[in-house]
């Protein structure tokens, strides 16, 4: 079965900067979109950024223009999320996901298979 796991979340303080990883297992890597989401305290789940199998393509919400950059592996079978500037709007439980290619919309959460058991971003100010 497919497994993804998130790792390097943490605390950090505003301005700072973290970086996701999600290493995927089970199953080949090829052919998934890869995306992160996050929930923070008392709201849904968000999309935050995806980067597609077939192009590299790179698909950002408004809150991470210009500060997250979301990249993959694929040799090494992994998504990561390079977060710089960050706000304590950040704040929120992160959580990497992988879907079809093909699939759409991108920034739903119901269009993704498989995600990780989510990690904590804590920003201070």
């Amino acid at each position: 079965q497919v497994q993804l796991v998130e790792s390097g979340g943490g605390l950090v303080q505003a301005g700072g900067s973290l970086r996701l990883s999600c290493a995927f297992s089970g199953r080949t890597f090829s052919g998934y979109r890869m995306a992160w989401f996050r929930r923070a305290p008392g709201k849904e789940r968000e999309f935050v950024a995806a980067i597609s199998w077939s192009s590299g393509t790179t698909y950002d919400s408004v809150a991470a223009k210009g500060r997250f950059t979301i990249s993959r592996d694929n040799a090494e079978n992994t998504v990561y999320l390079q977060m710089n500037s960050m706000k304590v709007e950040d704040t929120a439980v992160y959580y990497c996901a992988a879907g079809p290619d093909s699939s759409v919309p991108i920034a739903v959460d119901r269009t993704y298979d498989y995600w990780g058991q989510g990690i904590q971003v804590t920003v201070s100010s």
